[in-house]
């Protein structure tokens, strides 16, 4: 099982970023898949998750602004992220959750088990 997030890089405020996640070892439309980020000096956090009958849940901070979504036939995951501010740079990870497991409204990360090595975003004018 390995799950590669690309696509970080370095964009001014107000920009987007498209970061995708390509899995393999397992089909992606059996699983729900979750976006989380760690900040410098922070913890890691779920920001939004998308199970795969395609219901999707936001954290508040990035809801209206990042939209997850995914393409099973390319066994890909995307997160969409517009209007990105200052607080919104970190390191961005793609993670798993378990078979028949569900995400929730609360995106946590310890309902997860299997994780990608992250993408860094940084936000700067």
């Amino acid at each position: 099982v390995q799950l590669q997030p690309s696509g970080g890089g370095l964009v001014q405020p107000g920009g987007s970023l498209r970061l995708s996640c390509a899995v393999s070892g397992f089909s992606l439309g059996l699983y729900a898949i979750g976006w989380l980020r760690q900040a410098p000096g922070k913890e890691r956090e779920g920001i939004s998750c998308d199970n795969s009958d395609g219901s999707t849940y936001y954290v508040d901070s990035v809801k209206g602004r990042f939209t997850i979504s995914r393409d099973n036939a390319k066994n890909t995951e995307y997160l969409q992220m517009n209007s990105l501010k200052a607080e919104d740079p970190a390191v961005y990870y793609c993670a798993r959750y378990p078979f028949r497991a569900r995400c929730s409204p609360s995106v946590r990360r310890d309902g997860m088990d299997y994780w990608g090595k992250g993408t860094q975003v940084t936000v700067s004018s």
